[in-house]
C-alpha cells in the first residue's frame, strides 16, 4: 500500500514545493475555496470517519461543527508540541511532508472561517520551526496564502510559535495559554476551545497527522477514506514503534493492523527473540496491556479493540516491553517523568505524582514493604477522575495496571511487612533495653 502521510518514502523531494504540486498538491486547498462552501468541507471530513490522531481520537468534522459561529474572529491552531514519550511521527511528517500537513491547516482553517492559524511546535523542535517558516513563506510568494485566495475573498496567514519545553503544553488549553504568552497550565472546562480559546475566540485544535490527513479526504472523497481501516476506525495510522524491538520506526499502516503485524512483520520481532510480556499502546501515558497469550498479539490495532483490552490506543505510540523488564522500573521511569512534567495547578496531580514517584523510588530500590505497594495503588486511585486535566489521570495508568496486571514483580521487589505482634514486641524490647 502506497503510503499516504509518509509520502516521502515514495516521492523524493516532495518537500519541495513544485514537486508536491506535481503531485495533486493544494488541488484540495484551491477546489473547497473555489467550489465549496465552509459547511460542505466540514461535512466531507465528518463524513469520512477522520477521527484526532493525538491521542483522543474525538471525531474530527464534529469537532470543526462546534466552532461557535455568533462569535468571532475564529482561529485554528495545529498541535504539533509530540513530547509524549514515545511518539515522534508528528516530526517525521513535518520534515518529509510539511506541505500535506500545511495545506490541511489551511483547509481547516477555510471550513471554521478562520483567517489565521498557528502550529505550535515544542520548544526543542526551533530547527523545523525555521524549516517551517521556510515553507510558509514559499506558499505565500506562490499564492497560497495571503489576500484573497485564488481570486476569492478568503484570506489566510500562517505563523509558527515556539513552546518553552513542558509536557503540559500538549494538552489543548495549557497550550492555548503558552501561545498567549502565559504560563503553560490547563483551563477550567467547559468552556471548551470551540467557543472559548485563543484570545477567548472560537478556536479549532487538531494534531499535526490529523491535518496531514484533510488534503487526501477532499481529493479522493469520504467513502474512499472509509475503505481503509475499519467502521470503528478509518483510514491510515503512523504507528511509532519502540521499546525492545529489532526495527524501532514509523509505520504508516490502516487501522486494523494487529500488534503482531506491527511488532514482527514491521518491526522485525524482538530483541534477542525474547517473549512480548507487555505493551504500552500510547507512549508512556499507557495502561500496561498484559500480553500473557496469543490473542493479545492478535488484536486489531483500533481505538474499539485497544480499549476491549483495558487500554487506550491514543497517538499509537507502541512501546514493547519484554520479559527482561521488572514492572516497578518501568513504573519508576514512568512517574518520575510525570512528576517532573506536572505543572502544579491542581493539587491531586501536584502532590499525588510526588508522593507516588517517592514511594516507588523505595520499591525499586530495594528499600520497600508490600504495604508501600498498597500505599503506591491507593494513592494512584485517590488521583484518579481529580485532576484538573489529563496529565494527572495518564501518570497512574502504568502504576495501577501495573500493579494491578503484574503483581509478582511488585512482589519480588520488595520485603514482606512485619506481622503486628511482631512490631509491638519489638516496641517493647526497646522499650526493656531503656
Amino acid at each position: 500500500m502506497a503510503h499516504l502521510l509518509l509520502r516521502q518514502r515514495e516521492i523524493p523531494d516532495i518537500s519541495e514545493l513544485d514537486i508536491y504540486k506535481k503531485n495533486d498538491g493544494f488541488a484540495a486547498f484551491k477546489n473547497a475555496v473555489t467550489k465549496m462552501s465552509p459547511a460542505q468541507v466540514t461535512d466531507v471530513v465528518k463524513n469520512s470517519g477522520l477521527r484526532g490522531r493525538g491521542g483522543a481520537g474525538f471525531p474530527t468534522g464534529m469537532k470543526w461543527a462546534f466552532i461557535d459561529n455568533k462569535n468571532w474572529p475564529h482561529y485554528v491552531v495545529a498541535n504539533a508540541d509530540e513530547s509524549e514519550p514515545g511518539t515522534f511521527k508528528d516530526r517525521e511528517i513535518m520534515e518529509g511532508n510539511p506541505f500535506q500537513f500545511l495545506e490541511g491547516l489551511a483547509i481547516a482553517s477555510y471550513a471554521v472561517g478562520a483567517n489565521v492559524a498557528y502550529v505550535y511546535l515544542r520548544g526543542e523542535f526551533w530547527q523545523l520551526a525555521a524549516f517551517l517558516d521556510e515553507k510558509i513563506a514559499e506558499m505565500e510568494a506562490a499564492g497560497l496564502l495571503g489576500d484573497k485566495l485564488f481570486g476569492g475573498e478568503y484570506s489566510l496567514r500562517i505563523h509558527t510559535h515556539l513552546g518553552a519545553g513542558a509536557y503540559i503544553c500538549g494538552e489543548e488549553t495549557a497550550l492555548l495559554e503558552s501561545l498567549e504568552g502565559k504560563r503553560g497550565q490547563p483551563r477550567v472546562r467547559p468552556p471548551f476551545p470551540p467557543a472559548f480559546g485563543l484570545y477567548g475566540k472560537p478556536t479549532v485544535i487538531n494534531n499535526v497527522e490529523t491535518f496531514a490527513n484533510v488534503p487526501l479526504i477532499l481529493l479522493k472523497g469520504a467513502d474512499w477514506y472509509k475503505s481503509m481501516g475499519t467502521a470503528d476506525s478509518a483510514g491510515v495510522k503512523v504507528f511509532s514503534l519502540s521499546g525492545r524491538v529489532r526495527k524501532p520506526g514509523n509505520y504508516e499502516l490502516p487501522f486494523g493492523t494487529t500488534f503482531r503485524d506491527l511488532i514482527y512483520t514491521h518491526g522485525g520481532g524482538v530483541q534477542d527473540s525474547r517473549s512480548v510480556k507487555a505493551i504500552m499502546a500510547a507512549g508512556a501515558s499507557s495502561s500496561l496491556i498484559l500480553v500473557d497469550n496469543d490473542k493479545v498479539l492478535d488484536t486489531p490495532m483500533d481505538y474499539a479493540s485497544v480499549r476491549a483490552l483495558g487500554a487506550d490506543l491514543g497517538s499509537a505510540s507502541v512501546i514493547v516491553i519484554d520479559d527482561t523488564v521488572s514492572m516497578d522500573w518501568l513504573v519508576n521511569k514512568t512517574v518520575h517523568f510525570f512528576r517532573h512534567e506536572s505543572c502544579g495547578k491542581c493539587t491531586p496531580c501536584r502532590e499525588g505524582t510526588y508522593w507516588m514517584s517517592t514511594i516507588i523510588e523505595r520499591i525499586h530500590g530495594g528499600e520497600g514493604t508490600t504495604g508501600d505497594v498498597d500505599l503506591l495503588l491507593n494513592v494512584a486511585k485517590q488521583m484518579q477522575g481529580k485532576c484538573l486535566c489529563a496529565l494527572g489521570e495518564f501518570s497512574t495508568m502504568a502504576v495501577v495496571s501495573g500493579i494491578e496486571r503484574f503483581p509478582q514483580d511488585f512482589r519480588k521487589a520488595v520485603t514482606p511487612a512485619p506481622p503486628l505482634y511482631a512490631m509491638q514486641n519489638a516496641e517493647g524490647a526497646d522499650a526493656e533495653r531503656v
